[in-house]
């Protein structure tokens, strides 16, 4: 086995190109594992962004309607803060 490989490492070219592509995937600051890494974090932070700017929109819509209405604002304040009025009691009823 060592005798087969003898003639491929003398031949010089086919060393320095073996040399080459694992420098390229292994040992450079842009090596092709890395580019990959690189690649997936990109992919999710695209996910994140539109998961974020949905949030956005729908919470932009939210504050439109509240901020149009005085009996919709008490509505999400009652509902979402237990706010409540002076002599008033709250029930907290859960599933």
């Amino acid at each position: 086995m060592i005798r087969s490989l003898t003639p491929l490492l003398k031949n010089r070219y086919l060393l320095s190109l073996v040399i080459f592509f694992a420098w390229i995937i292994f040992i450079d600051e842009n090596d092709l594992v890395g580019r990959s890494k690189n690649i997936r974090q990109i992919h999710a932070l695209e996910r994140n962004k539109l998961y974020y700017e949905k949030k956005i929109k729908e919470d932009r819509e939210k504050l439109e309607e509240l901020e149009g209405s005085l009996e919709k604002f008490e509505k999400f304040a009652r509902e979402q803060y237990l706010m409540k009025k002076e002599n008033e009691d709250i029930f907290i009823i859960e599933k």
